[in-house]
């Protein structure tokens, strides 16, 4: 079985900028700054191709809905009180023959937060773009609604930074997605039900967990929140500063994170020497995300350090620095990681956590377990789901992992395991909590 690949108007924005996000003279969050424009509509012909060709179906079903692909432009917020932004993202609704009930029935509403890409110009209304194929037929071709942000900072948005894994902006980001979509659903003549659920897988993970709970603590009369399915998401990013062996994409991941968090909160370095080796340090502040930019691009130009994980580690981070990330509690860089672990708050409406044991790059042992057993001191039971299984019988040689680090076999599967190989599986999973509560 093969699988989709995850990577995991400059006047409105503007605007948009210029304008009062709760204020009478401007858009309020969630409105829409561009009118929704239907781009496509994906046929459920088209839509069984694809899943057939990629070996998905099996998963997914059979589609049951046309789906219309939808670009959004909204109003949202920044970091700071009173920054007033916008984002991009793409809203999913389900359609048919008139008459039909994917034409007439009123759909729940799947708030989807997407994986963590360097690629800044990267819009997901887009019926190309490999997470939106996936959205549409996991979901919005069983009849959801789907609406999924492209973040801050991304293709459209003017916000001039992306507040990489920054818990508070990525759940403005995602509830204002809820919000531009009903007020798109309304447009376009499509229904909802009113029911909401959050989902994301990778970064996503984090954010939808994020933006679940920010809307049962604060927009409970708005939102009428279902169920959270959080995939492969990294919760405990104050436990991830800590662990000594790097995680595969090291040398993406933990720069974005420092240099995002820099901007935020303004104290985890003086100068990037402080933080990154030479010749990494030049140019690192903006470097992520980068227009047009992809992974492998980031190390051909030199822009990053190639090798294993603990040897870009090594290449990238300077000693000190690193044994303070290490060590040190009170650093600022771990009272960031404090600030942004989503432990300690308890859910209302059902949750389900998915990974695999295998993920060598979000770590189940750091983030899914640590988050399972947080709920569980606070007296909340979640559905904690590992694909691993899956994923060996599927994708693993003779049916299990490769065990030889040396083999080939070793790095091609670990190097697909997060972000091709693990997905399909978490998001079957949350499909099956959301029909339950749907």
């Amino acid at each position: 079985m093969t699988v989709f690949r995850l990577s995991c108007i400059a006047a409105s924005a503007a605007l948009v900028v210029a304008c009062g996000g709760s204020g009478d003279s401007g858009p309020k969050r969630g409105d829409l700054i561009d009118p929704a424009a239907t781009l496509v509509t994906l046929t459920t012909a088209q839509i069984d191709g694809a899943t057939a060709a990629n070996g998905l179906q099996t998963l997914t079903g059979a589609a049951l809905c046309d789906v219309k692909v939808v670009a959004l432009n909204y109003a949202t917020v920044g970091v700071k009180a009173g920054e007033n932004t916008n984002a991009s993202g793409v809203m999913l609704l389900p359609t048919g023959a008139a008459g039909s009930a994917c034409a007439t029935g009123a759909a729940p509403l799947l708030a989807y937060a997407r994986g963590t890409d360097v690629n800044k110009s990267r819009a997901l209304a887009n019926p190309q773009d490999p997470e939106t194929l996936m959205l549409a037929a996991f979901f919005a071709a069983q009849g959801y609604a789907v609406v999924a942000t492209d973040y801050l900072g991304y293709n459209k948005s003017a916000y001039g930074f992306h507040p990489y894994l920054h818990a508070d902006s990525e759940a403005t980001a995602v509830i204002d997605s809820v919000r531009a979509a009903r007020h798109a659903a309304t447009a376009l003549g499509g229904k909802l039900s009113g029911k909401v659920m959050f989902s994301g897988y990778s970064q996503g993970g984090h954010s939808a967990m994020a933006a679940q709970r920010a809307a049962e603590r604060d927009h409970a009369q708005e939102i009428s929140v279902a169920g959270g399915a959080h995939l492969a998401g990294p919760y405990n990013m104050a436990g991830a500063m800590k662990v000594p062996q790097a995680i595969a994409g090291y040398q993406f991941f933990v720069p974005f994170i420092i240099t995002a968090w820099q901007k935020v909160y303004g104290n985890i370095y003086s100068k990037p020497e402080d933080v990154f080796k030479p010749p990494y340090a030049t140019g690192i502040n903006d470097l992520l995300p980068a227009v047009n930019g992809s992974y492998t691009k980031l190390v051909t130009d030199g822009k990053l350090p190639g090798g294993t994980p603990d040897q870009a580690r090594d290449a990238l981070i300077q000693p000190t620095f690193l044994q303070t990330m290490l060590t040190d509690d009170k650093a600022p860089i771990n009272a960031a990681a404090q600030t942004n672990t989503l432990f300690g708050w308890k859910p209302k409406a059902p949750v389900l956590l998915c990974g695999g044991a295998g993920d060598p790059t979000v770590p189940p042992t750091v983030h899914q377990a640590p988050m399972v057993a947080n709920f569980a001191g606070n007296g909340v039971t979640v559905q904690s789901v590992d694909v691993d299984a899956l994923i060996q019988a599927t994708f693993g040689p003779g049916g299990k992992a490769p065990i030889d680090p040396a083999s080939p076999e070793f790095a091609a599967y670990y190097g697909a395991y997060h972000g091709s190989y693990e997905p399909p599986f978490c998001l079957a999973a949350a499909r099956g909590l959301f029909n339950q509560v749907r």
